[in-house]
């Protein structure tokens, strides 16, 4: 087993120190669109000071920077995959089974998923309850306790009446995105555990919950808005009415035309999310190709910027876009596994 490891080991080598390998003089990052505006200034800021050559950088979504990520090693795949979710066992799986199988996990911050809509509009004061009411594609029946229906509601006052007689109109990320997986996770799953008979199923039959809590409603009502929340920004001050999903870097970078819905009562800012207030925020990451550290140009410079302080830290550039730092004993924790690239255990 040894001989077969030091031999595997040495091919892969040689691949990587290839001509064709070096040919790659960036270093190549996909992934989510929420952390996609915190990487462009640190790949902009790193182009500028390392000499090195600025990271190019794509907005896939999560789920479709891992797909690149995972496919394999050398120039023709990705370097590092940003993800507003933590990867999955079954992406892992996939990474392994095409030679990925030394992986870095970083997390690098916090951020709230908000549901935001124009300022010439009256703001949304939402429960996960309403939230989910409002968006699965099926729903407790009014008329009959225990009894699942297809989602009826046209109107947010149909949903609550302490809400506005305005349609459901709501745009929001497509199912490959972070933001979309971590969306039913933390405001529709959450709203679905309201009702008793829901959240006892999670005990009974999981895969039914799951499919409760998570499935989006497909008749109109939740539009989906692709991996450009920009655009998402420009539709709502179109449409007053509407309402969009994205991440709270987004809203502060537009607080001059959107606004965010409070949920359950709280806003959506810097402090609430910092704080563990505000109830729909989640870690973002990045992960890193351990293979192509040693090869691509800039790769241990790229980390060792991202983790600095004047990067990620409490008065960091990126909390000047609107990522919300980690704990200082956090922030230590990640950047000594980076230094050290320390790499994942494989679920």
């Amino acid at each position: 087993m040894k001989i077969k490891a030091i031999c595997a080991a040495g091919a892969l080598a040689l691949i990587m120190s290839s001509p064709a390998m070096a040919a790659r003089h960036y270093i190549s990052i996909v992934g989510s669109s929420t952390v996609y505006p915190f990487a462009t200034v640190v790949a902009e800021q790193f182009g500028k000071t390392s000499g090195f050559k600025t990271p190019k950088i794509e907005s896939t979504g999560s789920g479709g920077g891992f797909k690149l990520f995972c496919g394999g090693v050398g120039v023709k795949f990705p370097d590092i995959s940003n993800a507003s979710r933590a990867i999955k066992a079954s992406e892992m799986k996939k990474c392994a089974a095409n030679g990925v199988k030394e992986i870095v996990e970083v997390k690098i911050g916090y951020d709230g998923i908000v549901l935001a809509n124009a300022k010439s509009g009256a703001p949304l004061k939402l429960s996960r309850r309403d939230i989910f009411l409002a968006l699965a594609k099926q729903v407790p029946n009014p008329a009959k306790p225990g009894e699942l229906i297809d989602n009826p509601y046209k109107t947010w006052k149909e949903v609550n009446p302490s809400l506005p007689n305005t349609p459901i109109e709501v745009l929001g990320p497509p199912p490959t995105s972070g933001t979309r997986d971590a969306f039913v996770e933390l405001a529709m799953e959450k709203g679905a555990k309201t009702f008793d008979f829901i959240k006892a199923m999670k005990k009974k039959d999981k895969k039914t919950y799951k499919k409760i809590c998570h499935t989006v409603r497909e008749d109109g009502a939740y539009i989906e808005a692709g991996e450009n929340d920009n655009l998402i920004v420009q539709k709502l001050q179109a449409n007053p009415k509407s309402i969009g999903i994205f991440g709270f870097s987004y809203l502060e970078q537009n607080s001059d035309v959107i606004q965010g819905s409070l949920i359950e009562g709280k806003a959506p800012t810097f402090e609430a999310i910092a704080s563990g207030d505000y109830p729909v925020s989640r870690p973002l990451f990045f992960y890193v190709k351990k293979a192509h550290v040693d090869v691509i140009p800039g790769m241990k410079e790229y980390l060792d910027e991202f983790t600095s302080e004047k990067a990620w830290g409490n008065d960091g550039y990126l909390a000047d876009k609107g990522m919300i730092p980690m704990p200082n004993a956090e922030r230590s924790q990640y950047k000594a596994d980076v230094k050290a690239l320390k790499t994942m255990e494989m679920k």
